[in-house]
């Protein structure tokens, strides 16, 4: 159950608008096409200023319709009603399309746009975004874990064409359909991982320590600090990492549930080097300046990491989306300003379940 809204936005001649008389017309005959879709339509209110208008009108089921006018020549029609999950929706596709084409011939539209109705306020949410913030919808039919740990909300949902799906804090994670975004992350094919000691840093999904222990490593050390991701990635995401987070031991690898800073700082202070360390962590931030408490961990993280290679070691990580070019752009000038001189490589792949390119970085110190 959900409130669904219908949008529609015309494009009109301006002097429809800024002429009272000619807005008053509008203004009656988008509410006369309405009336015969809607039953028991009525006006409720009408507010005219400066050459725009809000016209206020109900309806049956709790219908409820607002017709704007902007005096740049647009016209908006806002449709909100509440549905129960059992009721049939107020209007069907053909029916929406129809009212579109009227409302447009009426208003003599030059532009109009529809868009499908947005279920507001559901049990089940739908809707998540890019990296640069569009909407995306889903075709999300069921909840299978939620759970709020003491570092971030954790959702696992079941999408029909992506399979199962893992949200945290509300951001899109690991899907069953994602296999290209572990390999492009591993560079799998270009980088080889036989008899090479690895670090991971996150990977709380388990599926980066699963594609890896296929490649015959000596040994990795998986870095995370949220059980509970684990716990619900080993029952609702096995098709992604298989067994290997049912325990935290294995023959060639540890899961260490705890900082991965005073990891890295333990490491650091034994004199442990390592082949390969991915930063399977935070994305990197959408903001003006590189600066704040997210750069900041960024940056430490980047530097605690190269601290840990070996001289031909690798840094592997994720960036944004390719939608964020300022953003990866600040990550690429903050590898120059790093306490060891790096060369960088990028590698690109669409990503199913962000339902965009994403940006992957190898980092390696520079060799004199």
């Amino acid at each position: 159950m959900a409130v669904n809204t219908v949008l529609l936005d015309f494009s009109v001649t301006s002097t429809k608008l800024t002429s009272a008389e000619d807005s008053k017309s509008l203004q009656d005959d988008m509410e006369a096409v309405l009336s015969s879709y809607i039953p028991e339509l009525k006006r409720q209110h009408t507010f005219n200023f400066a050459g725009s208008f809000i016209v206020l009108l109900t309806g049956d089921r709790g219908i409820h319709v607002t017709l704007r006018g902007f005096p740049q020549g647009l016209v908006t029609c806002n449709i909100e009603y509440y549905k129960e999950d059992e009721e049939k929706p107020l209007f069907l596709f053909e029916q929406i399309r129809s009212l579109e084409s009227r409302l447009k011939d009426k208003l003599c539209s030059s532009r109009s746009k529809i868009f499908p109705p947005i279920k507001r306020g559901a049990s089940l949410d739908v809707y998540l975004t890019t990296s640069d913030e569009r909407i995306l919808e889903y075709d999300i039919d069921k909840v299978l874990y939620e759970e709020k740990s003491p570092y971030q909300k954790i959702l696992i949902v079941h999408s029909r064409s992506l399979g199962n799906l893992l949200v945290l804090d509300d951001l899109q994670n690991m899907s069953e359909s994602d296999l290209i975004y572990t390999e492009t992350l591993m560079q799998r094919g270009k980088e080889n991982y036989e008899g090479k000691e690895i670090v991971i840093l996150g990977g709380g999904d388990g599926a980066l320590l699963w594609e890896l222990l296929k490649e015959k490593p000596k040994f990795v050390y998986m870095l995370e600090i949220d059980e509970l991701v684990m716990k619900a990635c080993s029952k609702h995401l096995r098709s992604c990492c298989g067994d290997c987070l049912d325990k935290l031991k294995g023959d060639n690898y540890e899961i260490i549930v705890g900082d991965c800073v005073e990891m890295l700082n333990q490491f650091i202070t034994e004199g442990r080097k390592f082949d390969y360390v991915f930063g399977d962590l935070t994305d990197i931030p959408l903001s003006a300046t590189p600066q704040g408490e997210m750069w900041d961990f960024i940056r430490l993280i980047l530097n605690s990491s190269m601290a840990v290679l070996k001289s031909e070691g690798k840094y592997m990580t994720h960036g944004n989306g390719a939608s964020c070019p300022e953003s990866l752009r600040m990550f690429e000038e903050q590898l120059q300003k790093l306490s060891v001189s790096v060369e960088f490589s990028r590698a690109h792949a669409f990503v199913p379940s962000f339902m965009e390119d994403w940006v992957f970085y190898q980092v390696w110190q520079k060799q004199n």
